[in-house]
C-alpha cells in the first residue's frame, strides 16, 4: 500500500452498501451510538446489486416451501434440521424489524413487508410421496405446527387457482402444501430506509461511488485503501475492524487481506434471470409464493418458482429464476474478475469443486441456450396457458458460490453463507448466496460477537441487543410460550396478522 497518513480513523470501515453492512451498522449505533463507522459503495447508489428488489426473490427464507432446505436421507427420513435454523434465522430479522417500527424509526412496513402465504408443489407420485413424508416431519416441529398438506384439487385451486387452471383433465399425483405465515420482501426498500436512518439519527452518511481497493495492517488497526471514482483520487483510513459485505466483491477484496482463514477460499459465479409477467389480469390471479423442485443438476437457486412480489408500489408476477453464466462477481462487476479471483492457494478448490460438479457446468451451458420460447415453455409447467407476448426477460443479480477446499474432493463448491474472519475478529468478510438477505440479522449478531464481544459483555448494551432481537442468544424451542407471543406480537407490528 503506502505511507501516506490516514485522512481519518474509524471504529469500523463496512464495504459496501447492500442491506448486510445497512442492518450491521444500524444495530451496532442503536447499542452503541458513540461507535465511530465509515460506509464506503462504489456505486452511485446504495442497494443496487443483491440486495435490489429485482436482484432477487423476495421471499422471507423461513424454510416454509425451499425443498432443497429439507433433502431426503439415504433412509429415507427427511432431514429437517436446515429448516429449523433458517426458520429462526428470519424470526430474528422479523423480531429487529418490528423493534425499528415500534421505536419510530421505520413508518409503514408496507412499504417492505407483505403477507404471502408459501407453498411447495409437487407432481407425480414419487415427489407427491416425498412431500407427504416433508410434511408429516415438519409438522410435528413447534416452528411448522401450522403447515396445510393437500393432495385435492380443489383444495390446490384455493391455493393458487392460476396455477390449477386448465388442469381439469390432468390423472397425474399432486399436491402442495401451504403456509400462511410467509411473507414477500423488499430487501431493496429495507436496506434504502437503513441507511436514511443511519444519516438522519445518527450522522453516518455512505461514501458512494467510493470503490474500497486495499487493506492492509497497520501496527494495531487497519489500513484502508479507498479511490473516489468522482475525483479519480485515493484515500486513506484506519479502521480498528472492517466487514467485507460487498456481495460478489467480498472474495477479491479479502483475497488481498493478509490473513491465514482467506486461503482456500474460491467463487463461482451464477447470474439469474426472471420472466416478469406484463397482463395486469394474469398478475391479479395470483396472490402466493409457489416453489417446486429443482431439475436434475440444478443448484438449489434454480429452484422453480412463480412469486408474487410488491415492487415500488405495484404487485407484480415473476417467474424463474432462469441460470446462466459469466465472469462477473457483480452484476456491475468485471468480466476479468473470475480469472482474478483464482490464486495459488486455491487452485486445488478450484479444480477441485470444477471436476466434482461437471453436470452443473452442463446444466449451466443449457440454461445460456435457452430461447424465449424455451422459457416460457418452462412457465407452462406452472401456467399452463402462458402466452409469450405476456412475459419478458429481466436479468436478475449475480451470485457468487462458496468454494472450499476439501481434504478428500479438494474443493466443494457450497450454497449457503459464510463469516470469514481472523482471529480476533477485527476482519470480517461475508461469502456466499442464499438465504442471505432473510437472515442479514442473525449474521449481524454472528459479525458482533465476533468483532465487539467488549459491547455484548457490558450488560447495558447487551439489554438494548435483547430488546431489539429477543430471541438473538435463546432457542425458541426452549421457550415456545415465550417465543408465540413474541411471534404475534411482530406479526401485528407488521401489519401481517390479517
Amino acid at each position: 500500500m503506502t505511507t501516506q497518513q490516514p485522512v481519518e480513523k474509524y471504529d469500523l470501515i463496512c464495504v459496501g452498501g447492500g442491506i448486510m453492512s445497512a442492518t450491521l451498522s444500524l444495530m451496532l449505533k442503536l447499542i452503541d451510538p458513540s461507535v465511530k463507522i465509515g460506509i464506503f459503495e462504489r456505486l452511485d447508489k446504495v442497494a443496487q446489486e443483491s440486495s435490489e428488489a429485482w436482484n432477487n426473490s423476495g421471499t422471507g427464507h423461513s424454510a416454509f416451501c425451499e425443498l432443497n432446505y429439507t433433502p431426503e436421507k439415504e433412509d429415507g427420513a427427511i432431514d429437517i434440521s436446515k429448516a429449523i435454523q433458517i426458520f429462526n434465522q428470519f424470526e430474528k430479522s422479523k423480531q429487529f424489524w418490528a423493534y425499528l417500527i415500534e421505536n419510530n424509526l421505520l413508518q409503514n412496513p408496507k412499504d417492505f413487508i407483505h403477507k404471502t402465504p408459501h407453498h411447495s408443489w409437487v407432481t407425480g407420485k414419487d415427489d407427491v410421496e416425498f412431500l407427504k413424508k416433508r410434511y408429516e416431519a415438519m409438522s410435528k416441529e413447534f416452528a411448522f405446527r401450522e403447515m396445510q398438506f393437500s393432495d385435492d384439487s380443489s383444495t390446490l385451486k384455493k391455493w393458487f387457482p392460476l396455477i390449477m387452471k386448465h388442469r381439469e383433465e390432468e390423472n397425474q399425483p399432486m399436491a402442495a402444501t401451504r403456509m400462511e405465515l410467509g411473507t414477500e420482501v423488499n430487501f431493496g426498500n429495507i436496506t434504502e430506509q437503513f441507511f436514511d436512518i443511519l444519516k438522519e439519527k445518527f450522522d453516518t452518511p455512505v461514501f458512494r461511488k467510493h470503490e474500497v481497493l486495499d487493506v492492509d495492517p497497520d501496527q494495531d488497526d487497519w489500513l484502508v485503501e479507498v479511490k473516489d471514482l468522482l475525483k479519480d483520487e485515493k484515500k486513506y483510513y484506519d479502521a480498528d475492524h472492517v466487514f467485507i459485505g460487498a456481495g460478489g466483491g467480498a472474495l477479491p477484496l479479502l483475497q488481498k487481506v493478509e490473513i491465514e482463514e482467506k486461503k482456500g477460499y474460491g467463487g463461482f459465479p451464477v447470474s439469474g434471470e426472471w420472466l416478469v409477467c406484463k397482463n395486469r389480469e394474469v398478475i391479479a390471479q395470483h396472490d402466493a409464493k409457489v416453489y417446486s423442485k429443482a431439475g436434475p443438476d440444478a443448484p438449489p437457486m434454480s429452484t422453480p418458482h412463480l412469486d408474487t412480489r410488491y415492487i415500488n408500489g405495484k404487485k407484480e408476477l415473476m417467474f424463474g429464476p432462469f441460470a446462466g453464466f459469466n465472469t462477473k462477481f457483480l452484476k456491475e462487476g468485471s468480466y476479468t474478475d473470475l480469472l482474478k479471483s483464482i490464486k495459488l492457494d486455491n487452485i486445488p478448490s478450484m479444480l477441485g469443486a470444477f471436476w466434482h460438479n461437471l453436470p452443473l457446468t452442463e446444466y449451466l451451458i443449457s440454461q445460456v441456450s435457452k430461447s424465449h420460447e424455451d422459457r416460457v415453455e418452462d412457465l407452462r409447467e406452472f401456467v399452463k396457458d402462458a402466452k409469450s407476448e405476456d412475459w419478458e426477460l429481466k436479468v436478475a443479480g449475480q451470485r457468487v458460490q462458496i468454494i472450499k477446499k476439501d481434504k478428500k474432493q479438494g474443493g466443494t463448491l457450497e450454497f449457503g453463507t459464510d463469516v470469514v474472519h481472523n482471529q480476533e475478529g477485527t476482519i470480517t468478510a461475508l461469502l456466499g448466496a442464499s438465504p442471505g438477505a432473510s437472515t442479514a440479522v442473525h449474521i449481524m449478531v454472528e459479525v458482533i460477537q465476533l468483532a465487539f464481544p467488549e459491547l455484548l459483555a457490558d450488560e447495558e448494551k447487551a439489554e438494548k441487543l435483547s430488546a431489539m432481537i429477543p430471541f438473538w442468544n435463546k432457542d425458541l424451542t426452549q421457550h415456545q410460550e415465550e417465543f408465540k407471543k413474541l411471534q404475534q406480537r411482530c406479526m401485528e407490528v407488521l401489519e401481517l396478522s390479517s
